[in-house]
């Protein structure tokens, strides 16, 4: 099973909002958990370039990759 990281303010908001009942909080803890999920997916996708059997598997991945990052199409090799 894999463990993952967060940062510490997102973590005491979990705690607020579960704890304490602190609704006030959610809007937070919605904001770091997509930001949490999509830095996730982008590792997924970066390791999946790196590693993938195939020249065009790798070559999907890599366009996925910088897609999911935002890099312009200019800016790319």
């Amino acid at each position: 099973m894999k463990n993952v990281q967060i940062p510490y303010d997102l973590f005491m908001a979990l705690l607020r909002y579960h704890l304490v009942e602190d609704g006030s909080c959610a809007d937070e803890i919605r904001r770091g958990l997509e930001k949490k999920l999509d830095s996730m997916v982008r590792h997924e996708l970066y390791a999946k370039y790196k590693t993938a059997p195939t020249e065009e598997e790798r070559e999907k991945a890599r366009k996925e990759y910088l897609d999911k990052r935002g890099v312009p199409d200019s800016f790319r090799w």
